[in-house]
């Protein structure tokens, strides 16, 4: 499903949020707040968004995602940075290649609930991520303002499947696992109970646009 839409991937990014999604990564990266030269994770890595945004931000980056035709077009990305370029790894976020304490940082932007065990995915990048640094991740919530939960009801579930098919030029129900998968997905709370569950030391929430996106933060015991 994912090897379909990548190639509109993108594109339908930007048209279904009205850009707001360039924002978030944005926020992410401030959350995040990279040293010049430190050693960064993005799990779910996809065409490489985030990953490439941390990079410009100084830190040295690797992305990494299980679904190889969405790394392919990280090819075409990072202009300006000549051979400070992210590196790009095919790997399974529940079982990441890379040895322990490795990397200063792990992020996942709109990524972990497409894992099939979050809490292992968030205890690999913890795995990798030295004690005292810090895991971050970016991801859709649920609004809980009335009207404007509502509008955002009808919006995520009847207009954007469509929508997302159509710029996507897909045959696959992408966008509509999209929605699927973000109703049933935990959030706020019960996100951060997720966080705690795989030793992840004070995690908290940042709720973004009236609660359609959150980042959350949580940090890597030390021993």
């Amino acid at each position: 499903m994912f090897a379909e839409v990548a190639p509109g991937y993108d594109r339908a990014n930007r048209a279904l949020s009205l850009g707001i999604d360039v924002w978030w990564r944005r926020r992410t990266v401030r959350v995040v707040a990279p040293t010049a030269g430190e050693r960064g994770l993005d799990v779910c890595s996809g065409t490489g968004d985030l990953c490439f945004a941390l990079q410009r931000a100084g830190a040295v980056m690797v992305g990494a995602d299980f679904c190889a035709p969405m790394l392919q077009h990280t090819h075409q990305k990072g202009r300006g940075l000549g051979d400070a370029r992210p590196e790009f790894v095919a790997a399974d976020a529940m079982n990441l290649p890379f040895e322990d304490d490795r990397f200063g940082f792990a992020t996942v932007a709109f990524g972990i609930r497409n894992v099939a065990d979050p809490v292992a995915g968030l205890r690999e990048m913890a795995r990798v991520v030295r004690p005292g640094g810090r895991v971050v991740v970016l991801e859709f919530c649920k609004p809980r303002v009335p009207l404007f939960g509502a509008a955002y009801r009808f919006y995520f579930g009847k207009v954007l499947p469509r929508l997302g098919k159509w710029i996507c030029g897909t045959r696959s129900d992408a966008y509509q696992y999209l929605h699927d998968s973000v109703m049933a997905f935990p959030e706020r709370e019960g996100f951060l109970e997720l966080m705690r569950e795989a030793g992840l030391r004070e995690p908290r929430a940042r709720i973004l646009t009236g609660g359609i996106a959150a980042i959350y933060r949580g940090e890597v015991a030390e021993d």
